[in-house]
């Protein structure tokens, strides 16, 4: 089994630094997609209520014979459940969706200003975590201006903002927001969706390391502190994604990828998303 290192959050709590995300995974598909990840190694999962496969995950942890204990579980509420009331509601359907008594992560989806909710949300959030509902609670898409709001109306930072990442979209000023204040920075669509995998300077230093493009990427990720979950359903590559411990990429490398950022965003932009 790879020795996946934990990434350890403001509050205490540790994350394994490297998860299968099952953004897009199919309900049908989500348990055997769970049951491959942890039979090679992955004790972290990183879902959402708006994916539609808490269900799913729940039952490959089941069926997988790891205990629930030993799994790092991530859920999300929904842009149309933010608010005091409806977060909590939200929650308890992620429980009973999970067949779990808590969560290790709870976050914020999108901030959604023009709805203007999220600090509700936040204040239910914290609720959750009091109550044992949450082990951390965190946010995903916050942009600089929303954290600040939240430091500012709320008092508190969150422990991770989970973020659009990946070669094209380095967001080096928020990962360096993040640093100053103890925010953990998790990467999704780490692989850009597939759209980076051609490149040739990733090519070039995937084959100096006798490593596939992917590989090198996910590396990149790890080795600039990101918490990173790629998604895949199919065993041979859910494999090959955490198979990344045993080497390393050089400053020269790191400096080249650095190189590659042209702010490309595959999804959507967090100051409007979510509005209509």
């Amino acid at each position: 089994m790879p020795d996946v290192p934990n990434v350890r959050l403001s509050d205490g709590v540790e994350i394994p630094q490297l998860g299968l995300g099952v953004f897009q995974v199919p309900p049908e598909d989500t348990q055997r997609t769970v049951e491959e990840a942890l039979a090679v190694g992955y004790r972290h999962l990183d879902t959402a209520a708006a994916y539609r496969n808490e269900r799913g995950v729940a039952a490959g942890i089941a069926a997988s014979g790891v205990h629930r204990d030993e799994v790092f579980v991530t859920t999300k509420v929904w842009n149309t459940d933010q608010g005091f009331d409806a977060t909590l509601a939200a929650f308890e359907r992620s429980l009973e969706n999970l067949d779990t008594g808590h969560v290790d992560l709870y976050l914020i989806h999108w901030p959604v200003p023009a709805r203007d909710r999220y600090l509700d949300s936040w204040r239910a959030l914290e609720r959750i975590r009091e109550e044992g509902g949450a082990r951390s609670i965190g946010v995903s898409n916050f942009r600089v201006e929303d954290l600040e709001r939240l430091s500012r109306e709320a008092g508190q930072m969150p422990t991770v903002n989970q973020i659009e990442l990946h070669p094209l979209l380095q967001q080096a000023d928020l990962r360096a927001w993040h640093a100053a204040h103890g925010i953990a920075t998790e990467a999704w669509s780490p692989l850009a969706q597939g759209e980076v995998l051609g490149d040739e300077t990733l090519g070039t230093i995937a084959a100096h390391h006798s490593r596939t493009v992917a590989q090198v990427i996910l590396r990149w990720h790890l080795q600039l502190g990101n918490v990173v979950i790629p998604k895949s359903v199919t065993p041979a590559r859910i494999a090959e994604n955490i198979d990344l411990f045993d080497f390393e990429l050089s400053e020269d490398d790191l400096a080249a990828i650095a190189r590659l950022d042209v702010g490309h965003r595959i999804g959507p932009d967090p100051g409007i998303f979510g509005a209509a």
